[in-house]
């Protein structure tokens, strides 16, 4: 699996997600971009070069055509790093040695990584996860759509591409109509920029011919992202089988799943609920983050059980039952039979807490979602 962090976020600020999901057998790699997203990152041109810092950078969340295409330069670097990290997870599982790294000694940073060679499936096209929170979520969709639409015919002049593979790459090989997605608080804005307006119209590629439709996509809100009724219908939108139409929905394929746990912040994705958990319920009105977090490594797991990914069961504990099994089947059920997990569907028709909850959306203030995502960058402020 490859993460994707969100605004003033870093690759150390979802441990307990990531952690949980490689303690049942999935590798994953999560970066830091550096694209002035992240609190501090470091740039080192050359092997033996003296890092460059990249401090955060302070851009507004108000849609206009300045912060579309600062947005657009940021997504352009994220992309691309993302491509160097696939290029990087071939060469790793082909056992060749990787250049630049943070190890004094390449010697030493092929010890740690040469248990991986020729162990990881990487090469199967579709094989690869992709994840990512709030705007790292909106990196994913752009990532995937980029690459499986590289060679369309259909784009019009109009479009410019933030990322073009060429169509010999290996990329463009691994990112399938079969390719598992899963989404955490996605955030919109960043697809909506006029360059990549037909992009953002085109489905995912589990809903192009011969795919399995949205049975290898999960997208989990929290409860204040729910709440933001603008995103959530953009959200429903883009993980539906036709973007381009006002009222989403999924007639001719599966839906994806979609999911919120209840009393939950858009911070309660990574480990600022877990380290201040008293900040968390009295700022954000947050609580149990740790249940969060449990339900949202269930419901990903699950998901890429139900697509033929082998990973380790959910325990017991984790799954809060008196006995384990190797299906965590509640977790994708849409009765309720998970408390505090509620699920969401595209079209018109919603679940009894769904629309209960809707009730409250108009009290949310709309940027505050996101907004929290930069509460503990300093350099945000």
């Amino acid at each position: 699996m490859v993460f994707s962090h969100g605004l003033g976020g870093t690759k150390n600020a979802y441990s307990h997600l990531l952690g949980s999901l490689s303690s049942h057998g999935v590798v994953v790699i999560a970066p830091d971009h550096r694209d002035g997203s992240a609190p501090l990152s470091l740039i080192r041109a050359s092997p033996g070069a003296t890092p460059q810092p990249v401090e955060y950078r302070s851009i507004s969340h108000k849609q206009t055509p300045e912060v579309e295409e600062a947005r657009d330069d940021q997504l352009k670097i994220r992309l691309w790093e993302l491509g160097l990290i696939h290029e990087a997870l071939l060469k790793i599982d082909r056992g060749e040695p990787l250049m630049n790294t943070l190890a004094e000694k390449p010697s030493s940073t092929m010890g740690n990584l040469a248990m991986f060679s020729s162990t990881l499936d990487v090469h199967t096209p579709g094989s690869i996860s992709w994840s990512g929170h709030s705007f790292g979520a909106a990196t994913i969709v752009q990532l995937v759509k980029s690459v499986f639409y590289h060679s369309s015919k259909e784009a019009p002049s109009s479009y410019e591409p933030l990322f073009q593979p060429s169509t010999s790459s290996q990329i463009a090989h691994q990112i399938t109509s079969s390719s598992h997605i899963s989404l955490l608080d996605l955030w919109c804005l960043p697809l909506v920029s006029e360059s990549t307006r037909w992009l953002n119209a085109q489905p995912l590629p589990c809903y192009t011919p011969n795919g399995p439709g949205g049975t290898n996509v999960i997208a989990i809100l929290s409860e204040a992202f729910f709440k933001w009724s603008n995103n959530l219908n953009q959200l429903k939108r883009a993980i539906s089988e036709d973007p381009s139409l006002d009222r989403p929905s999924v007639k001719n394929y599966p839906a994806p799943y979609v999911f919120y746990p209840a009393t939950s912040a858009h911070l309660s994705q990574s480990d600022f609920g877990i380290l201040f958990p008293w900040l968390t319920r009295k700022a954000f009105k947050a609580e149990d983050p740790g249940r969060t977090l449990r339900l949202n490594t269930r419901a990903i797991l699950q998901v890429m059980r139900r697509n033929g990914v082998e990973v380790a069961n959910t325990s017991a504990i984790d799954m809060e039952q008196s006995k384990a099994d190797s299906q965590d089947w509640n977790i994708l059920q849409k009765d309720g039979s998970v408390a505090g997990w509620v699920a969401l569907e595209l079209g018109e028709s919603k679940h009894t807490e769904e629309a209960a909850n809707e009730k409250t959306s108009q009290t949310a203030d709309p940027m505050e979602a996101v907004v929290q995502g930069e509460v503990s960058n300093p350099m945000s402020n």
